[in-house]
């Protein structure tokens, strides 16, 4: 009351709710407040305003009038694949571990489960345990397994002395765990039967009461996954069956097509073999898929290729013969394999901004390429199309309008301190809990969304904010977009702003081509 006008901040619309009703009816107010005609009113008004699962997202402003030149990644970029690929590393790298690394034969028993890990997830090497962090170091209570079983709160608690993990036992920076860094983190796709396979094994030894070390179980399993690829097991796999393995998308070509009609440059950086590359370009693009593209550069050890100066390029002839003739010009059609980006710069002069570079993979495709080479860079994540869509249900948003009403209710009625409504605010609490793990289940049972943790944003989402000037499902959303289309990041209000300028983009006021109504191919 002894403020001036013009400080005074209303109370948020639920308040009235909260303070009119006498104390002990408090808890009807809460309970009831779900089907109450403001709740119905804001459900509406957010379904009104979808998401589109095909549009780009922006963490940087980026127009693509200044972009001259596209690269691209291979895997998970311009090529996808089916659901059957996990289950063939998974299957490969299971039967490595009994026959050369001497495994017990009874873990053939376990099979890939599509559904039981997400990407961005660290395993903590020393104790054996897969979990979810979020983007200020902190575990996410709940997201803890120990082989295939959750692990219980108390007990990470114990483990870890809070649920936060310092600085020096994260993964480096490359997600790896090195020179004492006890966290790995799974960043790539391929990591998936990776992060499945661990949990299997571990389960198997736990329910049999088999000791073993952690440590050891750990550098088996990634050197099984590591031959899988390095052996050639699934290249000759997805070579021998191809159409079972690549999703064709025709897409892909269209989106290729459409830069070359705008005169854009285009090369390819991929640390895939040779024939293998082809196969799968000229099933998905067609046999001339190599006019395409200025440079393609094949086995190019990401990420070392950014940071070795020393490799040299060596061309590769029509039947797949290495060539060791020094290499003085990159020429187009024809396949380069190894080499360094030191060497690339110098040979094609495309440097800085007018560089974008797409990848699925935010540490071995990006970082160094955003933090070293000023590129501008987009992320590929395929898992985008599906959380969208699950946002966009009216479940979901039911859901979360809820959690968000429960959260501003608890915030504004702490101040009363009295024990009737201490034990409503308890209620209030559980509830939340409640709603949380509900809100987790709609994206993955174990683990949640991959870019949000109960209250944070995740690890991941982290690392992809600050290494991805935009991000999107695939490819084929460039299709949306002219090629002088300038990406705006959304002014998302800091804490200490308010909310209402970002509130007026999110109901429509402006027509914004992230939002499902306004977002059409061209």
């Amino acid at each position: 009351e002894h403020l001036p006008p013009e400080m005074v901040i209303p109370p948020p619309p639920w308040a009235a709710c909260a303070t009119a009703a006498p104390l002990l009816s408090r808890r009807n107010c809460c309970y009831n407040f779900f089907p109450s005609p403001l709740f119905a009113e804001l459900v509406p008004s957010i379904m009104s305003n979808m998401l589109n699962p095909d549009a780009i997202f922006s963490n940087n402003e980026m127009s693509l009038s200044d972009i001259e030149i596209y690269g691209f990644d291979y895997d998970y970029t311009l090529v996808f694949y089916s659901k059957h690929l996990h289950t063939l590393i998974f299957n490969a790298a299971r039967d490595l571990l009994i026959n050369e690394h001497r495994y017990p034969a009874e873990i053939r028993k376990y099979d890939y489960d599509p559904n039981f890990a997400i990407r961005g997830l660290h395993y903590d090497v020393h104790r054996a345990l897969l979990m979810k962090i979020d983007a200020f170091h902190y575990i996410q209570l709940g997201t803890v397994y120990r082989g295939l079983s959750v692990v219980p709160d108390e007990e990470v608690i114990a483990m870890y002395d809070g649920s936060h993990v310092p600085l020096e036992q994260m993964s480096d920076f490359y997600g790896k765990s090195s020179q004492g860094n006890t966290m790995k983190q799974f960043m790539d796709i391929f990591s998936l039967p990776e992060m499945t396979l661990l949990s299997c094994v571990n389960e198997y030894f736990l329910k049999n009461n088999i000791d073993y070390e952690p440590v050891h179980l750990y550098k088996d399993v990634k050197d099984s996954i590591r031959d899988v690829h390095i052996k050639g097991i699934m290249y000759r796999a997805i070579e021998a069956d191809i159409e079972k393995y690549i999703c064709y998308a025709e897409q892909t070509r269209a989106v290729l097509a459409k830069l070359a009609d705008h005169g854009k440059k285009m090369f390819l950086i991929t640390n895939s073999p040779s024939s293998f590359v082809d196969k799968g370009m000229r099933f998905i693009v067609g046999k001339d898929w190599r006019d395409l593209f200025d440079v393609v550069i094949v086995q190019a050890d990401k990420p070392n290729f950014f940071n070795d100066k020393r490799r040299p390029f060596r061309k590769v002839n029509e039947r797949g013969v290495l060539l060791w003739d020094k290499i003085h010009k990159l020429q187009k059609g024809q396949i380069y394999k190894q080499g360094n980006l030191y060497e690339f710069l110098k040979l094609t002069g495309w440097r800085g901004s007018k560089v974008l570079y797409f990848g699925d993979h935010i540490y071995s495709d990006l970082a160094d390429l955003t933090l070293k080479h000023g590129w501008r860079t987009g992320a590929i994540i395929p898992e985008l199309r599906s959380e969208i869509k699950i946002m966009n249900t009216e479940k979901y948003i039911q859901t979360m309008t809820w959690l968000q009403t429960l959260t501003g209710l608890l915030e504004h009625m702490q101040v009363h301190r009295d024990p009737d409504s201490q034990m409503i605010l308890e209620e209030w609490k559980k509830e939340r809990k409640e709603m949380r793990e509900m809100n987790r289940n709609f994206f993955n049972a174990q683990f949640g969304s991959l870019f949000r943790t109960d209250e944070n944003p995740t690890y991941f989402l982290r690392r992809l904010s600050r290494f991805a000037d935009i991000y999107m499902a695939s490819l084929s959303c460039l299709l949306n977009y002219e090629p002088d289309y300038t990406f705006y990041p959304r002014r998302t209000p800091l804490q200490h702003e308010l909310p209402g300028w970002s509130d007026q983009l999110c109901t429509g006021t402006f027509r914004i081509p992230f939002l499902q109504e306004t977002v059409q191919v061209k």
